[in-house]
């Protein structure tokens, strides 16, 4: 591991002004991604800023047809939240299903959001349901977040404070995880609510994406014949060594008219 200097700041403003003050510092949230990769030398910082002090990223929020969740709950939070599983039970439970219990008990919503690792969970939830991720200079929808392999929208300095999640009509979550990680090998969330359907895909590319074809069948009959026959190609789609990318394309379909099943209360 390369050296250091390490600040752990008790308000978001110092944060902010530390991050500003050294070049190519990193906030670190959980440290479930950006630890190992120190560790192993394959990220060095010139600075980390710890953002676990900062409760004002620590909170939860139900409100008539909206939850907000701050970018600082940790994904045990989520899944033990009486909030969240009044309000969005299906990231209740897709969070009870990241990792194991330590990396639960250690990740953040939104360091798993900024790291965005193509076969993470939350960014197919943020995705389908078409939230905004919240951070200390501005809002950035959903379809503008996420935008390539560990890449997202956010500058150097910019923070993710909270992510706000419409209340969907009916919602569903699928994933087909790699036993040993238990990252999704294929993921695919399915959403109605808003006047539109989202089905948004995570671990068969280099990032989360979204499926039109199948969205407008659903959103013309929403049943999972609706979308048994729509073709899924695997052109873009990852092949490695724990599947090749037709597999994935396979598991895709296989996976969204499960949750469409689930969503319409199958199980």
């Amino acid at each position: 591991m390369h050296t250091f200097d390490y600040h752990r700041p008790a308000t978001l403003k110092d944060a902010v002004a530390l991050l500003k003050k050294t070049e190519n510092a990193r906030p670190l949230a959980g440290g479930q991604s950006l630890t190992p990769a120190l560790k192993m030398r394959l990220a060095q910082t010139p600075a980390l800023v710890d953002l676990g002090a900062l409760e004002e990223l620590r909170t939860i929020k139900l409100e008539a047809a909206v939850l907000t969740i701050g970018a600082g709950v940790r994904h045990s939070e989520v899944a033990e939240s009486k909030d969240v599983k009044i309000g969005l039970p299906v990231l209740a439970k897709l969070a009870a299903h990241i990792g194991d219990r330590q990396v639960r008990n250690m990740g953040t919503l939104g360091g798993s959001l900024a790291n965005n690792d193509p076969a993470a969970d939350y960014p197919a939830a943020v995705l389908a349901l078409s939230a905004t991720i919240h951070t200390n200079r501005r809002s950035i929808p959903a379809d503008k977040f996420f935008t390539g392999l560990y890449e997202t929208a956010l500058k150097p300095g910019e923070i993710i404070t909270s992510v706000e999640f419409p209340l969907p009509k009916r919602a569903a979550y699928v994933k087909f995880k790699q036993p040993a990680s238990r990252f999704a090998l294929v993921g695919v969330f399915v959403s109605e609510g808003g006047g539109q359907v989202r089905v948004a895909v995570t671990g068969a590319a280099n990032s989360v994406f979204r499926l039109k074809d199948m969205e407008k069948k659903l959103g013309e009959k929403f049943a999972p014949e609706a979308i048994a026959k729509v073709k899924v190609s695997a052109d873009k789609l990852n092949s490695d060594l724990h599947a090749a990318a037709d597999y994935r394309a396979h598991l895709i379909s296989v996976l969204a008219q499960r949750a469409v099943g689930e969503a319409l209360g199958g199980k």
